[in-house]
């Protein structure tokens, strides 16, 4: 590991003047991936800033409008949190699954969202990677695919975003609330805070150097009774998922009312499956038609050499975690 500055500001203000200030800096909380990055040498910051004791780990209701948590709370502390147990089941379940218990107890909100891939070529500094050396090339696309993605790859990039919770809360329609580098806030959509690589893999999300995640909203949802979170792994723990789906439906008299499908281990950033949740809503919550969503919600799967096999795994997947959240 590189040398490095160590600093530890006061609030959050001082936190984003100083990362911004320097192209190499890097925030750090739990660490429990920036760390492992500058240890293989992929991440090699020349000062790291210790926002941990910033006061961002409140999750608190916003009365009848959801719920709001700190991006410096630990993910175990989210997960059992009863405002998260009893209004946002799903996300519970997401993060369960997630890492392992000690991970968990150390980790943040904010970094879930930062955690970068676990492409083996970005880890082997040895091999072409566009998203840790651009211009390089990518390894995984005529290489070792079976873990890479079946949507939104391009030429220079097939990596996966690794995370659970990140699929939950695509699922659960949330914002991201942002401090900017000029002062002030802003909020962005959740499906629109992570990015597909395009011919810039380098960028995970949308976020601009300095800018700090203060906290993630979640908007009231009616699916409470019928969420369901599905992970398919290697083995039963510690692992990242070959395919994960997230489901939230609001279901009345047997009809599908509100529907959200979201899948993790299938692109660059968690993957909404919009044709499929509007295909299913209006209709009964029946096994034919969670069949037929699922079939819809992978015909623009393009697979690569090795992992063909995701295809049909996520229409398994998804349909199973319909019938699961919908109890038929």
């Amino acid at each position: 590991m590189r040398p490095f500055a160590f600093k530890r500001p006061a609030g959050a203000e001082a936190a984003v003047k100083l990362v911004a200030a320097n192209k190499d800096a890097r925030f750090i909380a739990g660490g429990t991936n920036l760390i492992d990055l500058m240890k293989e040498g992929v991440d090699r910051p020349n000062e790291l800033v210790d926002i941990s004791r910033v006061s961002l780990n409140l999750i608190r209701s916003l009365g009848g409008n959801g719920v709001s948590i700190g991006a410096l709370a630990k993910n175990t502390d989210t997960a059992n949190h009863p405002l998260i147990r009893q209004g946002f089941p799903l996300l519970t379940q997401a993060i369960l699954s997630g890492a392992s218990p000690q991970i968990r107890n150390m980790a943040t909100n904010g970094g879930n969202l930062m955690q970068r891939t676990r492409c083996s070529y970005f880890y082997d500094l040895g091999t072409p990677c566009n998203k840790r050396q651009p211009g390089s090339g990518c390894g995984a696309k005529d290489g070792l695919n079976r873990y890479s993605a079946i949507f939104g790859w391009s030429d220079s990039c097939v990596a996966v975003h690794p995370s659970d919770m990140c699929v939950a809360l695509a699922a659960l329609d949330a914002t991201v609330r942002i401090r900017t580098v000029a002062g002030g806030e802003r909020k962005m959509n959740f499906t629109a805070f992570h990015r597909l690589p395009g011919d810039m893999p380098e960028l995970d999300n949308n976020l601009s150097h300095g800018e700090m995640i203060l906290s993630i909203d979640i908007p009231a949802n009616r699916f409470q009774a019928n969420s369901y979170y599905l992970k398919i792994r290697d083995r039963s723990s510690y692992a990242f998922a070959l395919v994960s789906v997230a489901v939230g439906l609001e279901i009345d008299k047997g009809v599908i009312k509100n529907a959200r499908i979201a899948l993790g281990g299938v692109a660059h950033k968690p993957w909404r499956a919009e044709e499929a949740e509007r295909f299913i809503e209006g209709k009964q919550a029946d096994a034919a038609v969670f069949q037929q969503a699922a079939e819809l919600a992978l015909r623009g799967a393009k697979p690569l050499s090795e992992n063909g096999y995701k295809v049909k795994l996520a229409q398994r997947a998804i349909a199973r975690a319909l019938r699961r959240a919908a109890n038929v």
